[in-house]
């Protein structure tokens, strides 16, 4: 009972000196002067209410513990124990599961540390995500892990270790290097079924396959590449894939930023703890990007228990995206030289919100510029190509051929050109 009591008594006391410190800073800012006046009678009532409370524990707490123990009789031992039973079943209660969820064995510290966070009373539906090994990455993992690690003290592998992490792709390093080799000897066996099969069957008049008349030297030397090109590309892509997913990352967490910061600016004007803030961006589930890197920064205080500055200068060495390493490092400063956050965050924000419309006006004159690029590629160039062509035709001059080729010829270029804009439009698109 003691111990609820000055656990009690103990939260008071930091809330008052949050609440001091806050009030201090609001002393100091030479801003609006009404706004100023408003927060601070708002601090004076906070602090007024919780010392109305310090009587009542102080009256409860007893410093003198009873010198007589009572003596355990059977028919108390057991009644204890009963009791004991009761609370337990209480305590399965609260930790109960919903239909269809598979329970999960905590043990006795978990519990504590579920309880003493409150989580057990505010989970209505808990999910339980089950993810099975990769069959394929174990059998790569039991062949190339040694090999891996010694790969990964060189720097250029340092860097791809570094992409894996930015890019929040959920597969260890070890486990990745190892899936490229193991990927690439694959690639090398299906590259030598390929050169074998070209180098004894001529597939020129396709789908029609025949055995191939050409020495086998000659027609060694023309594909005898495949054997190196295709494993070489394979290594090669799946080096290259981390980088390219951590500017995806980049990209989408700067088109978010600017809109989270507006929230976030919000919310720290209603003084809440700075970690309370990500907490809720989390659960809006309106930025699912900035999400993962939130996650990540509550893992480090909740799980591992970082102090919120650590953390915060944790996540923007590891983050994709530079504007958002500027935000975190700009936070942890603020929150060590006790500044407003309110304001931190609503200048960040409007910086944040010009960059995002300036980037959305630049991508408008390179879609028109395109676009005429585009009509002069698709329209007027075939138009002219197919004159010339109908013109060698009628001449007899170079390649002589049909109108349904010269037709075929030109659909086929005009589709293919209209993809490869399209990727490109797509690949430079800023995003929504």
């Amino acid at each position: 009972m003691n111990n609820e009591n000055f656990t009690a008594l103990k939260e008071i006391i930091q809330k008052e000196k949050k609440a001091m410190k806050e009030l201090g800073n609001l002393l100091n800012m030479k801003q609006d002067k009404e706004l100023v006046s408003k927060q601070t009678k708002q601090i004076q009532d906070f602090l007024k209410k919780t010392n109305e409370k310090i009587p009542d524990i102080l009256r409860k707490v007893s410093l003198i513990q009873p010198l007589n123990k009572p003596i355990d009789i059977p028919e108390k031992k057991f009644q204890r124990q009963t009791e004991k039973i009761e609370e337990k079943k209480e305590i399965r209660k609260k930790f109960e599961f919903p239909q269809g969820v598979k329970k999960f064995n905590l043990t006795e510290l978990e519990k504590l540390t579920v309880k003493r966070l409150g989580i057990g009373k505010k989970i209505k539906e808990i999910k339980e995500k089950e993810r099975k090994p990769s069959k394929y990455i174990g059998t790569a993992n039991r062949l190339f892990s040694e090999t891996s690690r010694n790969l990964l003290k060189q720097d250029v592998f340092k860097t791809l270790e570094k992409n894996l992490i930015q890019a929040n792709i959920d597969i260890a390093p070890v486990s990745y290097v190892s899936t490229m080799i193991f990927t690439a000897i694959i690639a090398s066996g299906i590259a030598f079924v390929i050169f074998l099969f070209l180098l004894l069957f001529n597939i020129a008049d396709f789908p029609f396959i025949s055995f191939m008349a050409e020495p086998l030297g000659a027609r060694f030397l023309k594909v005898f590449w495949i054997i190196l090109v295709l494993p070489l590309l394979t290594f090669v892509g799946m080096y290259v894939y981390p980088s390219m997913e951590k500017s995806s990352n980049e990209n989408k967490i700067n088109q978010e930023l600017p809109f989270a910061a507006i929230h976030m600016a919000t919310i720290s004007g209603s003084l809440v703890e700075p970690s309370r803030i990500f907490e809720i961006i989390i659960s809006t589930k309106e930025y699912p990007f900035l999400e993962k890197e939130f996650k990540k920064l509550l893992n480090y205080v909740n799980v591992y228990g970082y102090d919120l500055v650590t953390a915060l200068r944790n996540v923007a060495t590891n983050t994709s995206s530079r504007k958002l390493a500027d935000l975190l490092n700009g936070l942890a400063t603020t929150i060590n030289s006790g500044g407003d956050l309110a304001d931190f965050f609503n200048k960040r924000a409007q910086s944040l919100l010009f960059d995002y419309r300036l980037e959305r006006e630049k991508y408008i004159k390179f879609s028109e510029t395109f676009m005429d690029i585009y009509i002069s590629a698709v329209i007027a160039a075939p138009m002219i190509l197919m004159l010339l062509l109908m013109m060698m035709k009628v001449s007899g001059l170079g390649l002589s051929l049909s109108s349904g080729m010269i037709a075929l010829i030109m659909v086929l270029g005009v589709a293919a050109i209209n993809v490869v804009f399209l990727v490109f439009l797509h690949l430079r698109q800023p995003g929504d």
